[in-house]
């Protein structure tokens, strides 16, 4: 049977939104999950929290008339049960079968990928640049980024496609106009929103169809890293290309390139008014950049080697509180006061030990101990590119998944 094609179950059941999920995991609400996907669906990324118990039973288990006993010796009776799936079919179905068996259990609306759709606006506190800074977090595959707005002017850096219509609506929000959308490389691990927005509202000042907006005539100007074109960027002429040094004014604030290759070649970080370097996937807050996503395990020393010298050269050089903002966070990364996952640049030199590092030292650890790649990587980068064309469901579902940008986390000191 098809995980999508379950019947409707003989009992009520209720739902949980995905927000109302992630709010109880946030709490650090003892909660027991029940994942009803494939066992290697549920090995690549799954709903964790200090709080979380979860229990991996695929729904085929539950398919026979009578459910084995096994089954039932992993759950607790005493408390209520969230089961989840995929989509949401397979766990109604689930949850409908225990609460038969006498247990007390919920589902995920919508499942996983009503969890990808979650997307947390935070406020960066410490930043103390002009304007206000906002930091973007999708808890399902952690990728971050960075709504600036200054005055009625406003910038978005890392944009992800599925949620192109929300920087429209926030910026309008806030009383802004969406100015530019940047980019800080070509991603492996998700959709990148720049062209849509500049497609949508690009210099040919098109209107939205969808009741959000009307944009001026000058619309929101694409920005991608000039270094970055010559993998192969098929769309680079359309878009502004940001050169080292480059500046991008939002009111009073301003915006600078900031060119840190290493985990591409065409990696660049983007200081936003002195204040915060976003960087992309050069450096977290909990590790560095893995090197080989670009030019493979051959070109990965090399690659190494570069973001050595960038980190050395071109961020750790900046004041201590200069705050750094990655494209990305992970399990181990340990948000600020503020609940942003962001950190200055001399905490970050204190305890990470790949900073402290000599060259050879920091390429032999961030080549030791690699996680597996992005999932669909190759086809998201291709994608990225301009190289190939997806629709909206295929992108969002290639995109499902942990990001994997990071090298080994044994570059903290201490882990």
């Amino acid at each position: 049977m098809n995980a999508d094609d379950f019947p409707t179950p003989d009992v009520a059941v209720e739902s949980v939104e995905p927000d109302q999920l992630k709010a109880r995991v946030d709490a650090g609400e003892d909660l027991t999950i029940l994942d009803a996907r494939m066992s290697s669906d549920y090995a690549e990324w799954r709903i964790d929290g200090d709080g979380v118990e979860s229990i991996n039973v695929p729904y085929f288990e539950f398919l026979e008339d009578e459910i084995d006993e096994t089954v039932f010796d992993q759950l607790p009776e005493d408390e209520e049960i969230v089961a989840l799936c995929a989509k949401g079919g397979a766990s109604e179905y689930v949850a409908g079968r225990l609460i038969e068996a006498g247990y007390d259990v919920v589902h995920l609306e919508d499942g996983m990928n009503g969890w990808a759709r979650i997307y947390e606006q935070v406020e960066v506190n410490d930043y103390d640049g002009a304007g206000t800074l906002y930091q973007y977090q999708r808890p399902s595959s952690g990728c971050l980024g960075y709504l600036l707005v200054e005055g009625d002017e406003a910038a978005v850096i890392d944009p992800l496609r599925a949620f192109t219509d929300r920087y429209l609506e926030d910026a309008e929000a806030f009383g802004a106009d969406l100015l530019y959308a940047i980019d800080t490389h070509i991603h492996a691990d998700h959709i990148s929103g720049v062209r849509e927005l500049h497609e949508f509202a690009g210099s040919s000042g098109a209107e939205r169809t969808d009741g959000v907006r009307d944009l001026d005539d000058e619309g929101v100007e694409g920005v991608i890293p000039a270094a970055a074109v010559d993998r192969g960027v098929a769309y680079a002429d359309d878009l502004t290309q940001a050169a080292d040094g480059d500046e991008f004014a939002v009111g009073d604030a301003t915006i600078e390139t900031v060119s840190t290759p290493g985990h591409t070649t065409g990696m660049t970080s983007y200081l936003v008014d002195d204040s915060l370097l976003a960087t992309g996937d050069g450096l977290f807050i909990e590790s560095v950049a893995r090197p080989d996503l670009e030019e493979g395990d051959d070109g990965a020393p090399d690659a190494a080697r570069m973001l050595y010298e960038s980190l050395q050269e071109r961020v750790l050089t900046l004041p201590d509180e200069t705050l750094v903002g990655g494209a990305h966070f992970s399990d181990a990364a340990v948000p600020a006061d503020d609940g942003t996952y962001t950190a200055p640049i001399g905490d970050l030199k204190e305890r990470m030990d790949a900073l402290s590092m000599d060259e050879a030292e920091f390429v032999e650890l961030i080549l030791s101990d690699m996680p597996p790649r992005p999932a669909n990587y190759e086809s998201i980068i291709a994608t990225n590119l301009g190289q190939q064309t997806v629709d909206d469901e295929k992108a969002f579902t290639l995109e499902l998944g942990p990001n994997n940008c990071a090298a080994s986390q044994e570059s903290l000191a201490g882990d």
